[in-house]
C-alpha cells in the first residue's frame, strides 16, 4: 500500500514547435504559475562532495578512467597506496610534487590536482 507523501506529484513536459508558439507557451505557464526548469542539474547536487575535495575526485576518476586500482597507482608512481587512499578521500593534501607524479602516471594536467 503507497502511504501519503508530504511532496504533491509533480508533471513535466517539453513541446517542439515554432519560435514563436513556444514563446506563447513560455509567457502562459508564466502566467499560471508554471516553472520553466534547465535540461541539466549542477554536478555539485549529484555530488556534494565535488564541493569540499575536487582534486580528490579528479584523481579518483583519474585513476579510474586509466584502469588502475590504487595499487598500481601505487606501484607506478612510488606514492604508498595508503596516501593515495587519503588524497582521494580528501584526508590528505596532495602536493604539487605528488600532483606532478600522478598527473605524469594519470595523462592529466597536474594542476587539476592541486
Amino acid at each position: 500500500m503507497l502511504a501519503p507523501t508530504k511532496k504533491h506529484p509533480i508533471e513535466n513536459t517539453r513541446f517542439t514547435g515554432a519560435p514563436e508558439i513556444i514563446n506563447r507557451l513560455r509567457k502562459y505557464a508564466q502566467r499560471i504559475g508554471a516553472l520553466e526548469t534547465a535540461d541539466s542539474i549542477p554536478a555539485t547536487e549529484v555530488s556534494p562532495e565535488l564541493l569540499t575535495n575536487p582534486a580528490g575526485i579528479y584523481l579518483k576518476g583519474s585513476r579510474y578512467r586509466e584502469e588502475l586500482t590504487q595499487v598500481q597507482l601505487a606501484e607506478i608512481t612510488g606514492i604508498p597506496r595508503r596516501h593515495i587512499s587519503e588524497m582521494e578521500s580528501g584526508k590528505r593534501v596532495i602536493g604539487k610534487e605528488r600532483a606532478k607524479k600522478l598527473a605524469a602516471a594519470l595523462h592529466v594536467d597536474y594542476r587539476m590536482l592541486l
